[in-house]
């Protein structure tokens, strides 16, 4: 699964390769617009024939893409690191089958560390039902519900999160690293 969603990162990143070269930030507004110059991208790849790239480019998917991954100002991860660092490898790795699947192995590590922070923590499996389980009936009565306890529930927590700090996210925002202007991929 992560070698495979590795594949179509790596692919990705050399379809994309200098697109934030290609990328106007307009501040006319209250919330900046994100412009992307198709032309120029297609233009300066020599790519202004290839109908599938144009396609993509065209799509929702990728309007999308602009406006998540446009701003200069965000958290960045694998991809952006790919895209901005990891040129001159995929290039040399063009001709290398083996050097390239080695990539593609250290990026589904990668991918899988992203996922499991904390591998050490084991999770616990659901027991499979013992034979017969399926004929013996169990009917719980359904509790019934003090609502005196919910509600000194409820005001313990509230009083617990006004005292408490703002919870913070891990991510830290940081300056998207442009890479190589697209020129360099002709």
């Amino acid at each position: 699964d992560k070698e495979v969603r590795a594949i179509f990162l790596r692919l990705f990143a050399q379809l994309f390769q200098g697109y934030r070269s290609c990328l106007q930030l307009i501040r006319i507004h209250a919330e900046p617009v994100i412009h992307f110059h198709k032309a120029a991208f297609l233009g300066q790849r020599g790519l202004i024939e290839n109908d599938f790239l144009t396609k993509v480019l065209n799509g929702m998917a990728f309007a999308g893409f602009v406006s998540e991954r446009g701003p200069p100002f965000r958290v960045c991860d694998l991809f952006d690191e790919l895209v901005a660092f990891e040129v001159e490898r995929i290039k040399a790795e063009e001709g290398n089958p083996p050097k390239m699947i080695k990539h593609v192995r250290e990026l589904a590590e990668q991918l899988f560390k992203n996922e499991n922070p904390n591998p050490h923590i084991a999770f616990q499996k659901v027991p499979r039902p013992t034979e017969g389980s399926h004929l013996r009936v169990h009917i719980l009565p359904f509790p019934r519900i003090n609502e005196c306890r919910v509600q000194e529930l409820l005001q313990e927590g509230l009083a617990r999160s006004q005292g408490a700090p703002p919870a913070t996210r891990g991510d830290k925002k940081c300056v998207v690293p442009a890479g190589p202007p697209v020129g360099m991929f002709i």
